[in-house]
C-alpha cells in the first residue's frame, strides 16, 4: 500500500519520512491541496529503479533486433562475453 503524506508533512516531519524512504525502501508519495504533488524515494531505491528502466529498454531492443532478423549464433554470443569479461578483469 502507497505510504500518502500531505505536503506539511514534507516541512514538519522530514525525518519520519526519511525513514519510510530508507529503512522500507518504498517511496512517499506527497499530496498538494489532495492531488499528486512529489514522490519522494532513497538514492538507493531511485538507482535500482533507473537500472530495470535501462534493462526494460536494452531487453526491448533485443527483442526488435530479433524480430528484424538480427540474429547471433549462441555460440558467437558466449565468446564475446568472455571476451568482455577477461577484458575488464585484466584492467
Amino acid at each position: 500500500m502507497p505510504v500518502i503524506r500531505p505536503v506539511s508533512d514534507l516541512r514538519n516531519k522530514t525525518p519520519e519520512i526519511e525513514e519510510i524512504c530508507i529503512n522500507e525502501q518504498i517511496p512517499v508519495f506527497i499530496t498538494k491541496n489532495g492531488n499528486g504533488h512529489l514522490v519522494i524515494m532513497s538514492q538507493q531505491l531511485f538507482e535500482e529503479q533507473q537500472a530495470l528502466l535501462d534493462l526494460y529498454e536494452k531487453l526491448d531492443e533485443a527483442e526488435e533486433q530479433s524480430r528484424a532478423g538480427k540474429r547471433r549464433p549462441f555460440r558467437d554470443v558466449m565468446v564475446d562475453i568472455r571476451c568482455r569479461i577477461h577484458a575488464k578483469a585484466s584492467n
